[in-house]
């Protein structure tokens, strides 16, 4: 009898995710019978009690905000990418017990862009200044050769962004939110702001655009996404995002590799349809 295995994302507010619907499209392909994930609504102050109550029947966890930095001080290990941006958004639990921490969105935007044929850019713009636009510079340093100017609406996140660029080796140069039009003009146009947030921006797409990386899938397409497929550019979603890194979760949660990345990008775009 297959002993059964749990996983989970864990957030608050959670119910929005598509996390449970891509890691169950994996369990089913894989022919993971014993396998269930979940999602709980955990904020900062209860995920101590949640992680210690968990028992030798959980393989891993997903962390989604407000906790992928809260995690940290809970775990045994954090992998250097994690360590890198303070961010951990995945969670194994080894068979002697140890949680070891990860971070699979870096990567997983790496994977995302490679998809769409975007291997190296000589410059990228980022707009915005949160924990994603940390990651984003993360994934820049690994494809970005020249400098990434990222658009901020305050001193204080342009200097956070700088110190990331620092710690990272990225050549991060900081510009207004007010001339945020001017990020539309970079070969590489990576957005992780709300929902609404660029949507001022979508009149002033240029005849020719570069790849646009919107880190939003709901609603999808924005309109600057929409405006930016109109201009015939390339444009990558937040759900390639989404299944990248889940892809790499399901792989490190399971031990099964590779995890099927259509079957979940599938199931994915069927949840998202019926919204």
């Amino acid at each position: 009898m297959s002993t059964i295995r749990r996983a989970a994302v864990l957030g608050s507010p959670i119910a929005h995710s598509l996390s449970p619907v891509l890691h169950r499209a994996a369990y089913d392909e894989l022919g993971l019978a014993h396998w269930s994930y979940d999602r709980f609504d955990v904020d900062e102050a209860g995920l101590p009690g949640f992680v210690e109550g968990l028992d030798a029947s959980w393989a891993g966890l997903s962390l989604t905000m407000p906790l992928k930095r809260a995690i940290i001080p809970l775990l045994d290990a954090v992998s250097g990418t994690a360590a890198s941006v303070e961010a951990v958004n995945t969670v194994v639990f080894t068979e002697d017990g140890r949680r070891v921490g990860d971070n699979t969105d870096i990567p997983g935007m790496i994977a995302a862009l490679r998809e769409r044929g975007v291997e190296k850019t000589e410059s990228a713009a980022v707009l915005g200044a949160g924990a994603t636009a940390s990651s984003a510079l993360a994934a820049l340093s690994d494809i970005c050769t020249g400098p990434v100017t990222a658009y901020v609406r305050s001193r204080e996140r342009g200097d956070e962004m700088r110190g990331w660029g620092e710690r990272l080796g990225v050549d991060v140069r900081i510009a207004d939110w007010a001339d945020a039009q001017q990020a539309l003009h970079a070969p590489l146009v990576i957005a992780t702001t709300p929902a609404g947030a660029t949507d001022a921006l979508s009149g002033a797409v240029p005849a020719t655009p570069g790849t646009l990386f919107d880190v939003l899938y709901e609603p999808w397409p924005t309109g600057l996404a929409a405006a930016w497929s109109a201009r015939s550019g390339a444009v990558v979603g937040g759900l390639d995002l989404l299944v990248h890194q889940a892809v790499l979760q399901v792989e490190q949660m399971t031990g099964c590799s590779p995890a099927p990345l259509a079957a979940m990008r599938r199931a994915g775009e069927a949840a998202l349809a019926t919204r």
